[in-house]
């Protein structure tokens, strides 16, 4: 509320002059007090959201971990390095380009076209805080890329998508549905069908992105040497530690808290010229997606035990993974009922997802491509059932009553609007990262050879393994090729 001396000085005494010079005194003294809550309520806000960029970085931890668990023993120092890789090259990526396409306004509907490098962005306490977020978000795609692609990938295709993806493809993306200029973002003030797509932190932006992109790389590269034998059965070719897909799995947990909630940026929000705090909605959120990935870890557990008989570790931490991919796109405007119910679908569509991969011969050493696209996919659809009408407004302010879930009675226009979400997706990416794929693979670029990838990448690729065995060459003794002897 604005302190004005003409209304305060009659209610300070008789005497005009003196009124008015206690009114201005009590009136600068209120602006003070004034100013420093407003800075405070802004370093609440940037500290809450720098916060939350250090989690979602922290998933970058999980992801490796999770990766190199997965992966068999001989290949584990690349699996290593190609996830150190994807976040220096992505964050110089999204530096010079993906944040200025990304949120680079004003602009179409379409990409954004201004600070390319960060350059004159405007002197706002949260540009900064945002673009580490955001970059944060954008390695995430990348990272579940490169699970989809493991064991057989040559390193400068590593080079080439990251830096691709998260220059470019991911950052369009995002701006179509993010930033409040995109042609289908909830705060774009022609909204598509009337609500625009509801994807609170990335069910689709971010994981249907990284799964569709992982897909074509795993796709055209084809399956691993000896994943399906001859009569086409498949083989599991197990990764060689359990125990580093169980801490991945946990160091993913932990940053989702970062990743979802995070989602809202901060935490005071000014609306009709006043503040109020959006806590509770913040601690709904992190709720929803617990429960969400817990219903589909214990739904995985059993529902694998009752497919193959045995109770296994890793399909339960793709389980628990898939229900968090799959609620990040309604965590914050679903009950957390109705999260429950997300968790167990989304376990369903991961064995569905996995049961179609075997059958076409498709090979992803992580599940990334079922587990980030499949489920993303469902969690997209899921937001435009169970959707709240309150929650909606209270998460998107401005425009009261706009369409919300089928199931909730808000009708079937949110649907509408995420269908075309997953189609334009779908057709983005695909006519992006899909050609690129198959030009890589065209050159020689995309695939190693059957011998190195018999041998191992980190003997072959990498000068050694990443764990020290006996028979590894002693310090100081140079690493080389042993090539087979000819018959004659």
């Amino acid at each position: 509320m604005a302190c004005s001396v003409d209304q305060l000085a009659p209610f300070l005494g008789p005497n005009t002059t003196d009124a008015v010079g206690a009114a201005t005194y009590i009136c600068n003294q209120f602006s003070g007090v004034s100013d420093k809550f407003v800075d405070t309520g802004y370093a609440i806000d940037t500290t809450y959201l720098l916060f939350s960029a250090y989690l979602v970085f922290s998933m970058q931890l999980g992801f490796a971990m999770l990766c190199a668990g997965s992966v068999r023993a001989k290949n584990t120092m690349n699996i290593m390095l190609t996830n150190v890789l994807d976040a220096a090259a992505g964050g110089l990526f999204y530096y010079l380009f993906g944040f200025a396409f990304a949120w680079g306004g004003p602009s179409n509907g379409f990409i954004g076209r201004h600070f390319f490098g960060l350059k004159e962005i405007p002197s706002n306490l949260f540009d900064y805080s945002n673009f580490l977020y955001q970059w944060a978000f954008a390695i995430a795609a990348a990272g579940i890329t490169s699970g989809s692609i493991a064991e057989r990938t040559q390193f400068v295709a590593y080079l080439i998508y990251s830096s691709f993806l998260t220059g470019f493809v991911y950052p369009v993306v995002s701006h179509w549905f993010w930033s409040p200029d995109g042609w289908a973002s909830p705060g774009n003030s022609n909204l598509l069908f009337g609500s625009g797509v509801i994807d609170f932190a990335g069910s689709g932006v971010v994981h249907m992105v990284g799964g569709i992109a992982g897909f074509y790389g795993a796709l055209i590269e084809g399956p691993r040497i000896g994943r399906f034998d001859q009569t086409g059965r498949s083989v599991a070719l197990r990764g060689h530690s359990a125990s580093l897909v169980v801490l991945g799995t946990f160091l993913l947990w932990f940053g989702w808290y970062g990743f979802n909630p995070g989602s809202f940026n901060k935490i005071l929000i000014t609306y009709d010229g006043g503040y109020y705090g959006q806590w509770s909605a913040v601690g709904r959120t992190a709720v929803t997606t617990t429960l969400a990935g817990c219903t589909a870890a214990l739904t995985t557990l059993f529902g694998k035990r009752i497919l193959s008989g045995h109770w296994n570790v890793t399909d339960v931490c793709n389980g628990l993974l898939g229900g968090f991919a799959a609620i990040t796109a309604g965590c914050s405007v679903v009950e957390p009922w109705a999260a429950i119910i997300c968790g167990f679908v989304a376990a369903l569509v991961l064995i569905g997802c996995n049961k179609l991969a075997e059958i076409f011969k498709y090979d992803d050493p992580l599940e990334a491509a079922q587990l980030h696209g499949g489920c993303g996919a469902w969690g997209i659809i899921f937001t435009a059932l169970f959707a709240k009408g309150e929650f909606v407004d209270q998460v998107y302010p401005g425009k009261p009553g706009r369409p919300h879930g089928l199931f909730m009675g808000g009708g079937g226009k949110l649907l509408g609007a995420h269908i075309i979400q997953i189609l334009v997706i779908i057709g983005w990416v695909s006519a992006t990262m899909g050609p690129l794929f198959f030009i890589l693979h065209k050159f020689k670029l995309l695939r190693i050879s059957s011998e190195d990838e018999m041998a191992g990448m980190d003997l072959t690729r990498h000068g050694g393994f990443a764990y020290y065995h006996e028979e590894d060459p002693k310090p100081g003794m140079q690493m080389r090729r042993i090539e087979p002897k000819s018959p004659n």
